[in-house]
C-alpha cells in the first residue's frame, strides 16, 4: 500500500480559530475544499516552512474538536481492505465520500483511534 501523506486533521465546529492558532505557529492556507458530502463541511489544508501539514474541517455537527489522521493513498480500496482486517470500522456504516476529485472515508479502530483514508483522483 503506497501512502502519499500521513497527518493530523482536526475536525472542528470553530474552524476559524483553529486556523488563526495555525496561522500564527507558523503555518499556511495551501487548499480548500467546500460542500463535502453536500453539506457546510470544508477542509483547509495547511502548511509550514518545515513541511509539515495539518487539515482543519469545519462541521457543525459536532459539539467539540475531534482528532483523526488524515492518510493519503494511491489505492482506496487496498487501505479500506487492510483497516477492516485490522478491525477497523467506517463510522459512517457503509457509505463512502466520493467527489470529483476525491474517494474518503473515516475508519475507527477497535481502541477508538481514527483514520480517514483519502485516495486523491488523479487525471
Amino acid at each position: 500500500m503506497q501512502i502519499t501523506r500521513f497527518c493530523p486533521s482536526i475536525i472542528t465546529p470553530k474552524s476559524a480559530d483553529v486556523i488563526a492558532t495555525l496561522e500564527a505557529l507558523g503555518f499556511e492556507r495551501r487548499h480548500k475544499k467546500e460542500g463535502i458530502n453536500n453539506k457546510n463541511v470544508t477542509s483547509v489544508t495547511m502548511k509550514n516552512a518545515d513541511g509539515f501539514s495539518v487539515i482543519v474541517v469545519q462541521s457543525d455537527r459536532l459539539p467539540q474538536d475531534m482528532i483523526t489522521i488524515q492518510m493519503n493513498v494511491r489505492d482506496f480500496d487496498e487501505a479500506y481492505a487492510l483497516l477492516e482486517s485490522k478491525g477497523f470500522k467506517n463510522v459512517q456504516g457503509d457509505k463512502i465520500t466520493e467527489t470529483s476529485s476525491s474517494k474518503s472515508t473515516m475508519m475507527a479502530s477497535p481502541s477508538g483511534f481514527t483514520i480517514t483514508v483519502t485516495e486523491h483522483i488523479r487525471n
